[in-house]
């Protein structure tokens, strides 16, 4: 039964430093902690704790410094893939909002014949319902005023803008295979075709999330396997990670460049990465996957 009581933030520090981490009265070690909790913090220090790891005792010269330089960078690592993820969202958008609605017609999202899976694609409508329903933005409001005997959504261009990268992915991979738009979208974003692009935006999409919700990426596995093409159209890396490399930042943030490269060529993602990584020097870029001279692959020399 688990029977531990909460520590005040005094108590805190004392149990870090009896631990063995080097922290001075400089640190601030009290503001840090009354604003960013104990656990959150946590998973910067685990890497620096010795095994057997449930004895939490740290490496010597672990230093409280180095846990908020870590923190730091992180979160500004975040705030950088954050606003890459952005225009591959709005990019993404776009394309399913023109292309379906030339195949088929405005509201085609509604047609469930077009989807694989028609329960999933149900639910991704009740989703997609509810947040039109909460929707205050004046265009959806105005439309439900004019067209109020029309049952059906707004048409795509002004339902789809309430809709998360989430839900756009799963919009897009759960279109069938025989979509003509499905291929359109994959080919103008350089994947080539429907079999890879899925993969991609779904992990894309997690790690968005990851970002909104503050969660640590650094030295984080991430769930998302995305599935790589053998002879990519555009530039690509040369040094693949493999498969037990997956689960690191690194190949999700060589799947972010590529696709920004179609949707943003001489985008700035790599020398803002080049900066952070100068401006933290003591954060270990192996713990993200990176791999040495990474700058120099010919998918970062775009």
């Amino acid at each position: 039964m688990y029977n531990k009581t909460a520590f005040t933030i005094d108590e805190q520090i004392v149990q870090l430093k009896n631990r063995g981490l080097l922290i001075l009265k400089s640190d601030n070690a009290e503001h840090f902690l009354s604003h960013i909790s104990y656990y959150r913090l946590a998973g910067y220090w685990w890497p620096m704790q010795q095994e057997p790891k449930d004895k939490h005792l740290f490496k010597t010269n672990s230093k409280f410094t180095d846990v908020i330089a870590l923190y730091n960078f992180d979160r500004e690592l975040r705030v950088i893939i954050f606003d890459a993820i952005e225009k591959i969202e709005i990019s993404l958008r776009t394309k399913l909002i023109y292309h379906l609605s030339h195949e088929f017609d405005p509201w085609w999202f509604q047609q469930l014949n077009i989807y694989q899976n028609v329960p999933e694609a149900v639910k991704t409508l009740a989703t997609l319902e509810a947040e039109i329903d909460r929707s205050k933005d004046a265009f959806i409001k105005e439309h439900k005023k004019k067209h109020a005997d029309d049952q059906r959504f707004p048409p795509s261009w002004k339902s789809l803008e309430m809709t998360s990268l989430g839900a756009l992915s799963k919009i897009y991979g759960n279109l069938k295979n025989t979509v003509q738009s499905k291929d359109t979208i994959a080919k103008e974003l350089g994947v080539v075709n429907h079999t890879f692009l899925p993969s991609w935006l779904q992990s894309i999409a997690q790690i968005r999330n990851y970002c909104a919700h503050h969660s640590r990426l650094w030295n984080k596995n991430l769930p998302g396997r995305p599935k790589l093409l053998s002879s990519p159209p555009l530039p690509w890396i040369i040094n693949v990670p493999k498969e037990h490399e997956f689960p690191l930042i690194y190949i999700h943030l060589c799947c972010i460049k590529y696709l920004l490269n179609s949707i943003q060529p001489q985008n700035n993602l790599k020398p803002q990465l080049i900066a952070l990584f100068q401006k933290y020097p003591n954060v270990d870029p192996n713990a993200m996957g990176m791999k040495v001279s990474w700058e120099n692959e010919p998918l970062w020399m775009i």
